[in-house]
């Protein structure tokens, strides 16, 4: 898929326990809302691991980040389906030969609340 300006990608993914689990052992992201269980049987999603959704772009097209803004609007549960919405803003060569790449996202719960936003930039490689 070749990108351009004003495109916009969205998918989604539905966080498990064992997402949680596993991103605790890699991030060392032991808070005790991450390891014990809400009344509703749910563990809070590290803020990290929700933010690896928007960054499936880059690893979709190979983008280099640069920079990257996060804006965590509310937690994320185990079991919650995320919808992410990127819309690429910047997608222009440089002099260099390269490809400058600036993008904006939003990802929305089941519930159709917002619980991220933010921005990327950077290069394809």
């Amino acid at each position: 898929m070749s990108l351009k300006a004003g495109d916009i990608i969205t998918f989604e993914r539905t966080f498990t326990k064992k997402d949680v689990e596993l991103f605790t052992q890699i991030s060392g992201d032991e808070g005790v809302h991450h390891l014990t269980p809400d009344e509703q049987g749910r563990l809070v999603v590290q803020g990290l691991l929700t933010a690896t959704l928007p960054t499936k772009i880059g690893g979709d097209h190979n983008v280099f980040a640069r920079t990257m803004n996060f804006e965590f609007m509310r937690p994320v549960f185990t079991g919650d389906t995320i919808v992410c919405e990127v819309t690429i803003d910047n997608f222009e060569k440089t002099e260099n030969n390269r490809t400058a790449i600036e993008a904006s996202f939003t990802c929305i719960n089941q519930m159709d609340k917002e619980v991220l936003k933010g921005n990327f930039a950077g290069v394809i490689l």
